[in-house]
């Protein structure tokens, strides 16, 4: 029994655990389903004060990507309508309700008809055309990062609405979803013929929606929302098989949307990378790129300057392989100066590889300073250090030193250390070899000194010296 004791208090310590974690994320006192229902019935229609609001929306997300004012824009979002019909799409969806479903999808999209209408006819007017209208271009090339946004704004949305004391998270999930920009930018790109960013931007919006009613319909079931129930059962069956027709089309699109762009993103990475390891090559260098994903992730690299010669363009398309990248997947395109190309793009594809030799030179430079300056601080001062022994012993001849390194046997331990070989006069005594020998560790700061002495004879004056 005293051995089942530990056992028995570790469970309960786990189980005491598990029901306080519980009881944390428990949603059952903080929840009230019916209301929530009511209230995204209540948001899907298209009709009095959300008529106007709409139109004010448009109107402030247009100026806003016109003038590339954020404040601005996050206005629009807020104030934008388009969530409610979203959500209803999502509740149709969960509580098998084909009225509110066929309701909200009729909502959403009229609202989408004039929203693109609308900021149609705002940019054919406006007389401002930005030459670098970045508040547009950041949504015409939506990644895996708006889904994750979409995705989880959409949990939080839902969420929100479901909880008895509501709070400012609704106005959180305006913002980070951001629906009316996109709608707007599409917009943008139809008054200007720029169908890039028209179907960049109703692409973003697309998977906007989608991840939103997603999260919107596993929210439903999880929270178990009180199912619609048919008047017959062969009606039921209809229902439920149009909406499980309409869950597939809207979810496994969106799953599959997902891992394309995590393909694709991670291609561009990639492809990045390749690009800035690669920038300077031969007596060419890389101008620009552009990635291509319509019939399979390609690369074009532009090269400008002499041409490659076909053993250069097999060593660049080689180093693609190391980076994943296969041959077939990266297209080099060669300019000669002055045929046909863009001045501009030349001048700042020659700074960028001055720039970049520049860089690499001062470091190899700098490099060699430090290699230069190690060498002089451990150069010996010969004739200085000869000279302060000669004073120190007047019968010192000449003084060799040396920097080596001592390596024993067995072992074959190294020690680096130096060597001093004396030539005196007369002999120096021990004491005298003792202090020469620290002098030196001293002054030269190293601590492993081996002294020898040679002692050699003074030659004898010749007879014309006596003279």
């Amino acid at each position: 029994m005293a051995d089942k004791q530990p056992y028995l208090k570790k469970m309960s310590f786990w189980k005491n655990l598990k029901n306080q974690a519980g009881s944390i994320a428990s949603l059952a006192d903080h929840i009230d389903t019916a209301a929530a229902e009511a209230n995204i019935r209540n948001s899907i229609y298209f009709r009095g004060p959300n008529v106007w609001i709409l139109v004010f929306s448009i109107v402030i997300a247009s100026v806003g990507l016109n003038v590339n004012s954020i404040p601005v824009i996050i206005g629009a979002m807020l104030i934008s309508p388009l969530l409610g019909p979203i959500f209803g799409i999502g509740l149709g969806l969960g509580i098998n309700d084909t009225g509110l479903l066929k309701s909200s999808l009729k909502n959403i999209l009229v609202m989408m008809v004039i929203s693109l209408v609308a900021s149609l006819l705002y940019f054919l007017i406006t007389p401002l055309n930005l030459s670098n209208p970045t508040e547009l271009l950041a949504r015409t090339n939506p990644t895996i990062y708006d889904v994750l946004i979409a995705l989880f704004g959409g949990f939080a949305g839902i969420f929100e609405l479901s909880r008895k004391e509501k709070g400012t998270v609704f106005s959180g999930v305006a913002i980070a979803t951001a629906l009316m920009p996109p709608l707007c930018t599409a917009g943008f790109g139809l008054a200007n013929g720029n169908l890039m960013y028209f179907i960049g931007a109703l692409y973003l919006f697309t998977i906007n929606c989608i991840f939103i009613i997603l999260a919107t319909y596993l929210t439903v079931k999880y929270m178990k929302f009180e199912q619609h129930e048919y008047k017959d059962e062969k009606s039921g069956k209809r229902a439920r098989r149009l909406i499980t027709i309409v869950t597939v089309i809207v979810i496994v699109p969106s799953i599959w949307s997902a891992i394309v762009m995590i393909r694709e993103n991670t291609f561009n990475e990639t492809v990045a990378e390749f690009i800035n390891t690669n920038k300077n090559l031969y007596s060419g260098y890389i101008m620009d790129y552009k990635t291509e994903h319509r019939n399979g992730s390609k690369v074009e690299v532009y090269f400008t300057g002499e041409p490659l010669s076909a053993s250069e363009k097999n060593n660049f398309l080689e180093s693609a392989k190391e980076f994943g990248l296969k041959p077939e997947q990266v297209i080099i395109k060669e300019h000669a100066l002055g045929e046909g190309t863009n001045d501009g793009e030349i001048l700042k594809g020659i700074y960028e590889r001055t720039d970049s030799e520049i860089t690499r030179r001062e470091a190899e430079i700098k490099k060699l300073e430090d290699e230069l300056k190690m060498l002089h601080s451990s150069e010996i001062p010969f004739e200085q250090i000869t000279r302060e022994a000669v004073n120190q012993y007047p019968s010192i001849v000449s003084l060799f030193v040396a920097r080596g390194a001592e390596v024993t046997s067995g072992n074959f331990s190294r020690h680096d250390g130096l060597l001093a070989v004396v030539k005196t006069s007369e002999p120096l005594d021990e004491e005298q070899n003792a202090r020469l020998t620290n002098w030196l560790k001293i002054r030269l700061n190293i601590e492993n000194v081996t002294l020898y002495e040679i002692h050699v004879k003074p030659q004898a004056k010749s007879s014309d010296e006596k003279k």
